[in-house]
């Protein structure tokens, strides 16, 4: 069997390993995405934030491609969900720094949008091989040297590399590799139904684009405008309700849209595709997890391979291409000799956990703001109340240097801080609602909120400064004591005396 070399081999074609793929190529080094699907092919994760298309989209040069897409505006997003009955509207426009042409992210067709994220990559130089699934690492006591996969006909390859990425999702074959465990929370530990339907109402302008989140009894709807007439619908609903959704996944999912007034009104002249990728009701489990270990010498975990958590907040893709952003940037710079592999990825691990666990959190106050007490599905939600074991755990993945937090010292000390933070977050929703006056924006004035946004609006803000010529380095400052800085350009890191 003869051995091909690259520099970096990205297993998975999706948005983190096209973005890592694009950014690392960018840099000259010889970059092979395997990819074990035919793109394009169908993917769930429709609803993005501005920060991934006027951030990380624009940085690896795919931004013309999206505005050319023609897909769905997101200006914000909607909920029925807390105390006030009445649906709540939040726009991206309120925050100062996403004020302007940057206020809005897009619905997405993934399909549409992986392929262009792909074709992205291919020509900033990486090289892709599609229809060839990776059935092992090439691994010594030292390192990870490479990879073994099959091509189109059948025959076997292998790869060496300085570098391979494990872009591959929550079905990945090879994250075991890099060691630890893959632990699953118990507070998100749902189920999630989701199908397609033609013809399905919208809200009035400018909010026509926006994603609807309803909760109800047995959980929570997700409602996803991906064009003039075609929206995804998905409902969650907690593991112990598994007995709801036995049997016909389309007619559980048409019981659950019944139970859901919101919903039902909205679907109320719509059909669901029955033919095509869309024509499926899928079903997902277990979906809330992370690693107990994100790298090893010679190998990393992007994307889902390392961590996925509850999408209410539209984080999935985000995390994937952020995480993607930082472990290209600690690959270019070992690979370019500036920094040593040890410093370069406790500082990608450390960023992705800290970006991780901030969604983590943010997602325990929503969930914990919802009222309805008659609800097992919401008493169970209440973690602030009980169920320390998931608290600690949470305080174990996000706790010390990786959090950048003193006060996740316990899960007393988290406890009391998830309260708080909730009961503020609750407050700031009542205060929307109330007003329905989205130019004096409560929301992004509770801390929660402001700390969710905070990582994914710095890299917006630095690519839009750095196209403009300003000095982005007066945005960098280290997250942690010791810790490393973006370069200029933001494809590597540099230490804070080199700025």
């Amino acid at each position: 069997m003869s051995t091909e070399e690259f520099d970096v081999v990205v297993v998975g074609g999706g948005p983190g390993g096209s973005t890592l793929a694009a950014l690392v190529a960018m840099r000259g080094h010889r970059v092979l995405i395997l990819e074990k699907e035919s793109f394009p092919r169908y993917q769930i994760g429709e609803s993005l934030l501005p920060s991934t298309i006027h951030g990380v989209c624009r940085l690896i040069g795919a931004s013309d491609e999206l505005a050319k897409a023609g897909f769905t505006l997101k200006r914000g997003g909607t909920f029925q969900w807390g105390a006030s009955p009445d649906p709540w509207t939040f726009a991206f426009a309120v925050s100062p720094k996403m004020a302007g042409p940057t206020s809005y992210a897009y619905q997405v067709e993934r399909m549409k949008f992986d392929q262009i994220l792909l074709d992205n990559a291919r020509r900033a130089g990486a090289e892709v091989r599609e229809r060839c699934p990776v059935s092992a690492v090439i691994e010594d006591e030292e390192a990870v040297r490479g990879v073994r996969y099959t091509d189109a006909d059948g025959v076997e390859h292998e790869v060496a590399a300085k570098y391979v990425v494990d872009a591959s999702g929550n079905t990945s074959r090879i994250y075991r590799a890099v060691g630890g465990t893959r632990n699953y929370s118990e507070f998100f530990r749902n189920i999630a139904l989701f199908g397609y339907f033609e013809g399905g109402k919208r809200m009035p302008e400018p909010n026509a684009g926006n994603i609807l989140c309803v909760a109800f009894d047995s959980g929570w709807f997700w409602y996803i405008p991906l064009s003039p007439t075609l929206t995804s619908v998905g409902a969650v609903v907690r593991q112990e309700l598994a007995a709801k959704v036995q049997g016909d996944p389309a007619s559980t999912l048409a019981g659950l849209i019944d139970e859901c007034p919101l919903i039902k009104e909205h679907l109320a002249d719509a059909t669901q595709v029955t033919t095509g990728e869309y024509g499926r009701t899928r079903v997902r489990k277990d979906y809330s997890y992370h690693n107990t270990v994100f790298w090893r010498p010679g190998m990393v975990l992007i994307g889902d391979a390392a961590c996925f958590v509850d999408p209410v907040f539209s984080s999935g893709v985000h995390l994937a291409t952020y995480s993607g952003l930082l472990a290209a940037r600690s690959i270019n710079s070992v690979l370019s000799g500036t920094v040593k592999e040890e410093a370069a990825f406790t500082e990608f691990e450390a960023r992705y956990r800290r970006e991780y666990g901030v969604f983590y959190e943010f997602l325990t106050s929503f969930y914990d703001m919802h009222v309805s007490e008659d609800s097992y599905f919401w008493q169970a939600r209440k973690i602030t109340k009980k169920n320390h074991s998931e608290l600690e755990a949470f305080v174990e993945l996000v706790g010390g240097v990786a959090s950048g937090e003193s006060a996740l010292t316990d899960a007393e000390a988290v406890a009391e801080r998830l309260r708080a933070r909730s009961a503020e977050f609750a407050g700031a929703v009542e205060e929307l609602a109330g007003e329905r006056d989205e130019s004096m924006m409560p929301l992004f004035k509770s801390s929660v909120v402001r700390q969710a946004m905070q990582e994914g609006t710095q890299v917006q803000n630095q690519v839009i400064l750095g196209e403009l010529g300003e000095d982005v380095h007066e945005l960098d400052t280290p997250l942690f004591p010791g810790g490393l800085v973006p370069s200029a350009d933001g494809m590597s890191w540099e230490f804070p005396e080199q700025v």
